[in-house]
């Protein structure tokens, strides 16, 4: 199973492409992030956005793709902002006809740290580890796309174990 986890964001949106290896085992195929142009006005980047997750899911050819879910911001504005963001990447994957799975932020983190409230940094450093990677992926927003992608197959994997029990 090949999972696309996307953290959306308006100026920058991290993502990975993660390779479900069997035994709770995963690899990643690709991570890195897509930018835009601070300079343009909104539905601009939202369809760089667009552009960019239909790039992925073209190359890559993902099963599912797993998306990180709104955090509620503190700015009322920020959080719309993101919202649209997400609806782009929501859009692409419906279109691509995939299976979507959305996960609040905390959840990944729970899943992939074991921590709900864990720091980016302890995200980059169990991705880092989970994935068996030199180095952890740059910048933190990928390691986030990551870790929605791993999230996902783990979830998976315990799903496959609880029914194979039954």
């Amino acid at each position: 199973m090949i999972v696309l986890g996307i953290d959306p964001g308006t100026a920058v949106t991290g993502y990975g492409v993660v390779r479900a290896t069997g035994a709770s085992g995963a690899a990643l195929l690709e991570c890195g992030v897509i930018r835009t142009r601070a300079d343009q006005p909104l539905p601009a980047r939202l369809a760089d956005i667009y552009e960019g997750v239909r790039e992925l899911i073209e190359r890559h050819q993902p099963e599912v793709l797993a998306v990180e879910d709104v955090f509620y911001a503190r700015n009322v504005r920020t959080t719309l902002v993101l919202g649209h963001a997400r609806g782009v990447v929501l859009l692409a994957g419906q279109q691509a006809g995939l299976p979507i799975r959305e996960y609040p932020p905390a959840d990944i983190k729970k899943t992939v740290v074991g921590n709900g409230a864990a720091t980016k940094e302890q995200v980059q450093f169990m991705v880092t580890k989970l994935l068996r990677l030199k180095h952890a992926p740059e910048p933190a927003d990928a390691a986030d796309g990551v870790a929605a992608a791993l999230a996902c197959v783990l979830r998976a994997e315990v799903s496959r174990r609880i029914e194979a029990v039954r």
